[in-house]
C-alpha cells in the first residue's frame, strides 16, 4: 500500500508523471486476498495513460502501452525477473462503458479475486458501484499551467 495518501503534488511534465508512477509502483505489494486495485481519475487528456505507462515500464514491461479505449482492457503478463510479486498488470479504460453491469463481459468478476493482478482502471466514476473500493485512487488535475497534480486517496 502507498504512504503518499492525501497528498498532492505537482508535476511539471508528462515524463515526470511516468517517474512518479515508477515510484507508486514500487509500494504496492500484492494483497492475501483478491487484485490490488489502483483507479486513475482525470478529464482527458491529463495523463492516465501516461501513468500507467510509467506502472508498466517499472513491472518490466517492455511492449508499447496505449490507452485501451477501444479494446476496453489489456491484460499483460509481467516477466518473472523483475522481482516483483504481481503476475499481470491489467490495464482498463472504462470511459466508454454504460450501464450497471458493463464490466462483467471484461470477465472482471474473475480478474478480482486474483491477488497475482494489478489491476489499473481509467475513468472508474462510469463504473461506480461495480467495483470494489479501490486500494489507492489515483487522481490528475490538469492546472492552468499546464503542470499537473497528482494525489492519493
Amino acid at each position: 500500500m502507498t504512504d503518499m495518501t492525501g497528498r498532492g503534488k505537482t508535476l511539471q511534465s508528462l515524463e515526470a508523471l511516468q517517474t512518479e508512477a515508477v515510484s507508486f509502483v514500487g509500494t504496492l505489494a500484492p494483497k492475501e486476498k483478491g487484485a490490488t486495485l489502483v483507479t486513475l481519475s482525470g478529464e482527458l487528456g491529463a495523463g492516465k495513460t501516461s501513468f500507467t505507462q510509467g506502472i508498466a515500464r517499472a513491472l518490466g514491461i517492455e511492449e508499447a502501452i496505449t490507452s485501451p479505449t477501444f479494446v476496453l482492457e489489456k491484460i499483460y503478463d509481467l516477466p518473472q525477473d523483475t522481482g516483483r510479486s504481481f503476475a499481470r498488470l491489467v490495464h482498463i479504460d472504462a470511459y466508454r462503458l454504460e450501464g450497471e453491469e458493463s464490466l462483467l463481459p471484461l470477465g472482471v468478476d474473475l480478474l478480482l479475486p486474483d491477488p497475482k493482478n494489478l489491476i489499473v482502471l481509467e475513468w472508474p466514476e462510469m463504473v461506480e458501484g461495480q467495483l470494489p473500493t479501490p486500494d489507492v485512487a489515483v487522481s490528475i488535475t490538469v492546472e492552468p499551467d499546464i503542470t499537473r497534480t497528482i494525489s492519493y486517496a
